[in-house]
């Protein structure tokens, strides 16, 4: 397989379909001087796991360093949270491969594109310190009405859905290491340890 141009493109259900995502991305294409090579990737799977086909035929495309960039309609065919599309911006930047987003017109080769990425970034780790003081303020409301922790269960894995152990198991098989993924699926590391643990990957 030669460098490439990577399309991504993403709807949920069999109802749904990906025919305008399509349109304004050939459009999109078809303006390109010398954009070279371009392979399609698709999935028909909702945007709540990274467990795709089409998402893991890519990223093993990316590994292999054979994508020049990756180009989607809209943020949010990525299927990612906040912070995980700020993650996913620093291992794209990492592997020298490009982004573009049409929709919010997004593009990582211009200034005005990284500044967007930083500011996502930044909205990220603000997104995640809110939600820290939010836990401490509500164990210390707890702690004011008597309640007491016992701790739970040895061994037991918070947090994580069948879908979410599958993504884990499935990335650990293909090669990731513990900490890229808890960086794409927004988990810690010592919950991405214990999970790897218990699957015996």
């Amino acid at each position: 397989m030669e460098r490439h141009t990577a399309i991504y493109v993403r709807v949920s259900t069999r109802q749904q379909r990906d025919r305008s995502q399509r349109d304004a991305l050939e459009r999109w294409i078809a303006a390109q001087n010398g954009i070279g090579p371009v392979k399609w990737y698709a999935d028909e799977f909702t945007g709540k796991t990274m467990k795709r086909p089409g998402w893991a035929r890519l990223e093993a495309a990316m590994r292999k360093g054979l994508v020049t960039r990756l180009v989607v309609y809209r943020l949010d065919r990525l299927g990612r949270t906040l912070s995980g599309l700020a993650a996913l911006f620093d291992e794209l930047q990492e592997r020298g491969v490009g982004f573009a987003s049409l929709t919010e017109g997004l593009d990582l080769g211009t200034p005005a594109g990284r500044l967007v990425a930083g500011v996502l970034a930044s909205a990220a780790q603000y997104e995640t310190e809110i939600r820290a003081e939010r836990v401490k303020a509500g164990q210390q409301a707890a702690r004011e009405r008597g309640k007491r922790w016992g701790g739970s269960k040895k061994g037991r894995i918070l947090k994580l859905t069948p879908q979410v152990l599958d993504a884990i198991k499935d990335g650990r098989q293909r090669g990731e290491s513990k900490t890229a993924l808890a960086r794409l699926l927004g988990l810690s590391w010592p919950t991405v340890h214990e999970a790897c643990r218990r699957l015996g990957v």
